[in-house]
């Protein structure tokens, strides 16, 4: 990671996500926020045939295709991926507003799946 490519908060937020999600999926998972996902044909339609199971609440996706691939019992590999200081544009994320809903989402993944 280059320095000034991601706010100390957001850094924050997404080691915390990390170690939440790796703990509800049962698999290490380093980068819960990074938007590139890849699967297979098959895995992704099975992957989204159950995500309404956990609800709408997340914002950006990343949470539903993790948690359904965890639920499916299918192998996350991570590729590393290179964060550089943004050249142009505003984000459109907010840490906390944003934040709050990934963490109710994982408030209800552990109610449904984690909990007796």
């Amino acid at each position: 990671m280059e320095a000034q490519s991601m706010r100390f908060l957001n850094l924050l937020g997404n080691k915390f996500f990390s170690a939440v999600l790796s703990w509800l999926m049962g698999q290490r998972v380093r980068d819960t926020l990074c938007a590139t996902k890849a699967f297979f044909r098959k895995d992704r339609d099975a992957i989204l045939s159950i995500k309404d199971e956990l609800g709408p609440i997340d914002p950006f996706g990343d949470f539903e295709l993790l948690f359904g691939a965890a639920r499916l019992n299918l192998k996350i590999a991570e590729l590393p991926v290179r964060y550089r200081p943004r050249t142009y544009g505003t984000t459109k994320i907010s840490r906390f507003r944003d934040g709050w809903l990934l963490l109710k989402m994982c408030l209800r993944v552990l109610r449904r799946f984690k909990l007796p």
